[in-house]
């Protein structure tokens, strides 16, 4: 088993930045994908970000490119999501999300183990 806890959500201007931090207990972290989602009122959650077990590949949702990046330490069982420029659409509810499978995963399902969210509410 894997908990997941997320933390650095709040309310921000337009053009604003956040950091959202994830920490990971349990079953060894660093054996593990993760990734970031975010679900809005009446959508379904998508993906944002993710990051290989080692951290040395990274990938992005479109609508995330060249704004926000995902990171990792591993000996601190903490994942981030640094998150520049940001605007009033990336309003969400946004979950820290692992599982053991390899490879560029941006399916929910392809996850096992999630975490509570965290609000991130970007004012224009």
């Amino acid at each position: 088993q894997v908990q997941l806890v997320e933390s650095g959500g709040g309310l921000v201007q337009a053009g604003g930045s956040l950091r959202l931090s994830c920490v990971a207990s349990g079953r060894t972290f660093s054996i593990y994908t993760m990734a970031w989602f975010r679900q809005s009122p009446g959508k379904e959650r998508e993906f944002v970000a993710g990051i290989t077990r080692s951290g040395g590949s990274t990938w992005y949702a479109d609508s995330a490119k060249g704004r926000f990046t995902i990171s990792r330490d591993n000996v601190k069982n903490t994942v981030y999501l640094q998150m520049n420029s940001l605007k009033p659409e990336d309003t969400a509810v946004y979950y820290c999300a692992t599982g053991s499978r390899a490879g560029a995963l941006r399916s929910t399902t392809q996850y096992d183990y999630w975490g509570q969210g965290t609000q991130v509410t970007v004012s224009s």
